[in-house]
């Protein structure tokens, strides 16, 4: 890192906290994103033969791009092409949050993955029409996405907080 970033990052002002808060977000965000695409991996987060809401949203946009549908073999790389962006601009909202706060607070990372969960799979999406309303969804596979939410969330904070004092020290 150069000199002048590192001087940059150092100080305790406000851009520079911000900068700093944005930064380790967006990197907590993308590495919650894989731990939670992981965990998804293991456990089954929707009924079977149900298309992801990241699916059907690449889906939609190759139609109407290309006319033609994404191919079978295409739906795990379109959902980590919306999953990935989508989680590191969680990660910058939640740096930017938490951009005087240096520690690492494991409950305050478990609540936002939560809040995410409801944010998304129980209200965003069934309204758009991306998801079944969650009294359709088997309380299962709804825990499951709470536990990968919450591995998000955890995820997020741990990775921000390590980050965030890495660039101010």
């Amino acid at each position: 890192m150069s000199n002048a970033l590192e001087a940059w990052l150092e100080k305790d002002t406000f851009t520079s906290n911000v900068s700093r808060g944005l930064i380790s977000g967006v990197l907590g965000g993308i590495a919650g994103t894989v731990v939670k695409a992981a965990i998804e991996k293991v456990l089954p987060v929707r009924k079977p033969n149900t298309r992801s809401a990241q699916v059907k949203m690449v889906d939609d946009l190759s139609m109407q791009l290309t006319g033609e549908r994404i191919s079978e073999s295409n739906h795990e790389l379109a959902e980590q092409l919306v999953n990935i962006p989508f989680g590191a601009s969680l990660g910058a909202t939640y740096g930017y949050a938490k951009r005087d706060k240096l520690d690492t607070n494991i409950l305050d990372g478990l609540a936002y993955g939560a809040t995410t969960w409801v944010g998304t799979h129980e209200t965003s999406l069934p309204l758009l029409g991306l998801k079944d309303n969650p009294t359709e969804i088997p309380v299962r596979i709804q825990i499951n996405e709470l536990i990968a939410h919450a591995a998000f969330g955890i995820t997020t904070e741990i990775v921000r907080g390590i980050i965030a004092k890495k660039l101010r020290d």
